[in-house]
């Protein structure tokens, strides 16, 4: 399958890399470091990678200006069904392909390489690399490295393997990046994204059955001085509480009428309940988008209701 990534990469000379709507460091590193590569090994083709950005990541590399295009390659990663891609009009581009590590939704690309057992797209593009005559560099390397910390929660999930490790350790041999400058730019964060943590801690709702939940409002927002974006990211930051199996922040986002929904559990499987409600992830991350705090809470109800069942079963 990479060979035939690689040879319609060799065919196309305009390419467009997109990702997710509501970007993180998988899905925006990927993109960053999928353009570079493809950059640093054919210089005169015009590679962009687009979307929306955030400020909380523009450390981590900067997209392109949107633009239109003419037969061009499009590739999509770390995005499972097509509702869910970043300003992209699928009408203008004469091939796709998909790079993604989520359970498959839906079909919507010419040619679709998903690795679900992978803990992140940028740990496919460093197969991809090392298995290509794709170039790569330090500041490359880096960039994968980072959007593989970020899904794998630092390593922390069962998604990470033997092949994971030995992916790392092949690119610090080759390409011997900073960690910790890499881990600055993913994890400096001014103090008041940490005094919205503590809000957080200090206000989020604990049910009998183990679930943690929290309405960040656009007034609290404001009152912390950050946006939507670096407030629904924290959701990561919550993976260790006794008392709580699954956490859930709900933020609202006036700039786009909705409230983002992020779950995430240390046992339960929660993708299926956001599948019912229009949203998507994997087993014990998943993401939901709704219009009100009211549609929100009916989702907070069944959540519960799934930990009272799961817990019966204990």
């Amino acid at each position: 399958m990479f060979e035939s990534i690689y040879k319609k990469i060799e065919e196309y000379d305009t390419i467009v890399i997109a990702r997710h709507i509501g970007l993180d460091p998988d899905a925006l590193c990927s993109q960053i470091a999928l353009r570079d590569a493809i950059k640093l090994t054919f210089p005169n083709k015009h590679v962009i990678a687009i979307g929306t950005g955030s400020v909380k990541f523009t450390k981590l590399g900067k997209l392109d200006k949107l633009e239109k295009v003419n037969n061009a390659l499009l590739i999509v990663t770390d995005t499972p069904d097509q509702k869910r891609v970043d300003s992209v009009d699928f009408s203008q581009f004469a091939y796709k392909i998909k790079i993604d590590h989520h359970p498959f939704v839906e079909k919507f690309c010419d040619l679709e390489y998903i690795r679900d057992s992978a803990c992140s797209v940028c740990e496919i593009l460093m197969d991809f690399i090392l298995n290509s005559p794709l170039k790569c560099n330090e500041i490359i390397a880096q960039t994968l490295y980072l959007g593989l910390v970020s899904d794998s929660n630092r390593f922390l999930f069962d998604s990470c393997t033997f092949e994971t490790f030995g992916l790392v350790s092949e690119f610090l041999k080759k390409y011997p990046f900073s960690l910790s400058e890499g881990y600055q730019k993913l994890y400096l964060r001014p103090m008041n994204e940490v005094r919205l943590e503590g809000y957080i801690s200090l206000n989020m709702n604990v049910t009998a059955n183990g679930l943690g939940y929290i309405q960040i409002t656009d007034e609290v927002i404001n009152q912390f001085e950050v946006d939507s974006a670096s407030a629904g990211n924290m959701i990561n930051n919550f993976n260790f509480i006794k008392e709580v199996l699954v956490w859930v922040t709900m933020t609202e986002d006036l700039k786009n009428d909705q409230i983002r929904i992020s779950i995430r559990s240390r046992g339960p499987e929660i993708n299926k309940i956001a599948e019912s409600f229009g949203g998507g992830g994997h087993k014990f991350a998943s993401g939901i988008k709704v219009k009100s705090f009211d549609e929100a809470m009916k989702i907070i109800r069944a959540l519960d209701e799934h930990l009272k069942e799961y817990n019966e079963v204990l």
